[in-house]
């Protein structure tokens, strides 16, 4: 375990800001997790555990306790082949299907893992390419884009209690996933400190029709390489071409999140000409398509700007303070209210 004193917030965030945190621990090993919440117990510290800061905003007061970074990385994937045919007769190949199973350490880059996979011929996590931040987040918010989220593919992730001093294994049906939410950023926050991830995954392809921007980005391109590599060529060049980079420009990565309506409400939304993505039950307005209605794509706030090709990002370009933001945010989520009656609900956490 490595361990720093006053360390500003701002230096561990890509969004740039936040003063001092009292101490900061590096976790090297599993070993080092219960010294490192012992230490904060000890001396009465609250714990906040930080990622790669991608999806986290730092106050201008700083941390009173202790930050704790997971730096355990690693990748080791396992090749199962499932198939009663193959085990009956294993010169016929022809129909099994090939299943990665791949555990990851919770500090591994989240985009190494797809790289990975997608390296390795398997399907699952291609349209994550180049999401932010490292793998033990991926469950915390089960990060989703472009049609596929982690849960589906997660089959357990091995974590430290911090309640029971205690490591433990849970299932993906333990973890009460839902859009950008599961067990442990709602009902046990702040609890669980996750070690590694496990997923399973499979050969083959994504199947089609794929998302709107990606089948869009085919027809223009006249691609034909659907494969996991093709297919995370292609977000990956999406996203360069939307989503500025946080590890060069200052951000949080999407800052709100989608609004999903129900059919009714759907209904409603259409007949006014609003943009509904429509799916029975699971309907969603998009938070860029609502941020530029408001009026706000590609304006500064505060010092605050509303990226003008993905208005749902918003850039630190010259704010100073916490306090800057704040402001920014609070005027961009008002005005979408008066104008269409939805409640922007931010996506990355509050270091407080």
């Amino acid at each position: 375990m490595i361990s720093h004193e006053n360390i500003y917030i701002s230096s561990l965030t890509t969004m740039r800001l936040g003063g001092i945190a009292r101490y900061v621990l590096e976790i090297e090993k599993p070993e080092d997790i219960p010294d490192a919440y012992g230490f904060a117990r000890h001396f009465g510290y609250p714990v906040f555990v930080l990622g790669a800061g991608s999806n986290t905003l730092g106050h201008d007061e700083g941390w009173p306790g202790v930050i704790i970074i997971n730096r355990m990385r690693g990748i080791y994937g396992e090749n199962i082949i499932h198939s009663e045919i193959e085990k009956q007769n294993p010169s016929v190949k022809e129909n099994s299907a090939n299943i990665a199973k791949i555990k990851v350490m919770g500090g591994e880059p989240w985009d190494n893992v797809v790289e990975y996979a997608c390296n390795n011929g398997f399907t699952g996590i291609e349209a994550l390419s180049k999401i932010p931040g490292l793998t033990a987040a991926a469950p915390v918010q089960n990060i989703g884009a472009y049609g596929q989220e982690i849960s589906n593919t997660l089959i357990e992730i091995e974590v430290y209690d911090s309640a029971t001093d205690s490591f433990k294994i849970l299932k993906k049906s333990d973890l009460n996933f839902s859009y950008r939410k599961s067990l442990l950023n709602t009902s046990e926050k702040n609890r669980y400190f996750v070690i590694s991830v496990t997923l399973e995954l499979h050969s083959g392809q994504m199947p089609r029709p794929f998302y709107n921007s990606i089948e869009k980005y085919i027809d223009e391109n006249n691609l034909t390489d659907f494969s996991p590599k093709g297919i995370r060529e292609i977000v990956s060049q999406i996203r360069a071409d939307k989503l500025p980079d946080p590890n060069t420009i200052a951000s949080a990565g999407s800052f709100f999140k989608n609004v999903y309506i129900d059919d009714v409400e759907a209904e409603k939304a259409t007949e006014k000409g609003w943009q509904v993505h429509r799916k029975p039950g699971q309907n969603k307005i998009s938070a860029s398509w609502l941020i530029e209605q408001a009026g706000f794509k590609g304006k500064l706030l505060y010092g605050i700007r509303v990226c003008d090709t993905a208005p749902v990002v918003l850039i630190n370009e010259s704010a100073k303070s916490y306090n800057d933001l704040v402001k920014a945010r609070a005027e961009i989520v008002s005005t979408v209210y008066d104008k269409f009656g939805f409640w922007l609900e931010q996506e990355p956490v509050e270091l407080q």
